[in-house]
């Protein structure tokens, strides 16, 4: 969902707390809570707020964001489609991720991804099914690509991963479910609204997306970009609202230890970051995993402190996200959370991620080199 984790989005935080909101009401007493106020008055301007923030997202030059998972790394065809067929064999990909689940209703994502490596044709094919489901007003998307990738080695230790990945997207919004300004009534009733012209329920579009990585043994790094087609997904039908492209930077260095000896358990420690740039949208993630089989445990931050805007007060420090799971030949089983670490550390509960992935009919070996080296991250 869009600025669903860009915690530097500060053109819509700025418009949407400071000049959206009614002159009697402050962004403090929303986000700290009025001694004085009702249950109701609350229920209501809660619910006022959500939808004017939708009605400016699909309605106003404001462009959206795509979703980013935290485990980023276990949602591989949705990271890059150089993914496809990076296990060397067969793989499937479960995520699912809750964020904000303190607000009323909450923004929700699911992924569900096929892939399989052809060694003959040095090649790996692969299926996404993503549906990303935001607010009240059941604003979602559901989306569907084919990914492809073709792997060759550039030296005997560095291996090159091209990809492509073609979508057919859907957008949906009941636009019924939507409170705006103008339907509260002075006595706290809900009326009819003029706010929307010419309302589109229904949008549908194709899209496109490529990229590279380059590894070693121990090492990797790549670039994607989405959205090369930049379709139209303005839900009304005298707007044009194009989604920007999206460009991920990322990479990561793998350092193992340990298992010289029959009795001792290999061990390794990973350092990988993400960094992600959406029209005027801007998120790093950077952090470290440890590794001894069957557990592993994650720590990353998220946010960009060098890009503070203190003239606002919106610091870019998002989150802390702290993972930890279990696996084992052919499964892998992770969970995190994520720790707010902005000014709304009390208002939004969070986010919960679970991703589940399990391998099979595997025809290059665990740390072959023509695997990437992300096997338990």
């Amino acid at each position: 969902m869009f600025v669903n984790n860009y915690p530097n989005h500060h053109d819509v935080k700025v418009f949407y707390w400071e000049r959206i909101l009614p002159q009697r009401v402050t962004t403090e007493s929303f986000l700290y809570g009025e001694k004085h106020a009702s249950p109701v008055r609350h229920a209501l301007t809660f619910s006022l707020y959500l939808s004017l923030f939708f009605f400016l997202c699909i309605h106003s030059p404001v462009k959206s964001q795509d979703t980013q998972f935290s485990q980023f790394y276990a949602a591989p065809l949705h990271l890059a489609p150089s993914f496809a067929g990076s296990s060397g064999g067969s793989r499937l990909v479960l995520n699912y991720r809750n964020q904000w689940p303190q607000i009323p209703g909450t923004f929700v994502a699911y992924s569900f991804s096929f892939d399989h490596y052809f060694p003959r044709y040095r090649s790996g094919l692969g299926v996404i099914l993503f549906r990303d489901q935001a607010g009240s007003g059941n604003l979602a998307l559901t989306r569907g690509g084919l990914n492809y990738s073709y792997n060759f080695r550039i030296t005997p230790n560095w291996t090159v991963r091209p990809g492509i990945q073609f979508v057919y997207e859907q957008r949906t919004i009941d636009f019924f479910r939507l409170i705006f300004e103008d339907q509260i009534a002075p006595d706290g009733s809900i009326g009819p609204s003029n706010s929307m012209v010419n309302p589109i329920e229904r949008i549908s579009y194709f899209d496109a997306a490529s990229s590279v990585i380059a590894y070693s043994e121990n090492m990797w790094g790549g670039i994607a970009i989405a959205n090369m087609m930049m379709p139209n997904q303005s839900m009304t039908s005298d707007e044009i609202s194009r989604i920007p492209i999206r460009t991920s930077i990322f990479g990561g260095y793998r350092i193992n230890y340990g298992g010289a000896f029959a009795d001792q358990e290999a061990e390794s420690l990973s350092f990988a970051m993400h960094y992600k740039n959406q029209g005027k949208f801007n998120q790093f993630d950077i952090g470290t995993y440890w590794t001894k089989n069957p557990v592993f445990i994650g720590l990353i931050y998220r946010g960009i402190p060098v890009f503070n805007n203190p003239a606002n007060g919106f610091l870019n420090n998002d989150a802390l996200i702290f993972m930890g799971g279990v696996r084992t030949e052919n499964l892998r089983i992770g969970y995190s959370y994520d720790f707010t670490i902005s000014r709304l550390v009390n208002n939004t509960g969070g986010a919960h991620e679970i991703s589940i992935i399990y391998e099979f009919n595997q025809q290059i070996p665990r740390g072959g080199r023509q695997r990437p080296p992300l096997w338990g991250m």
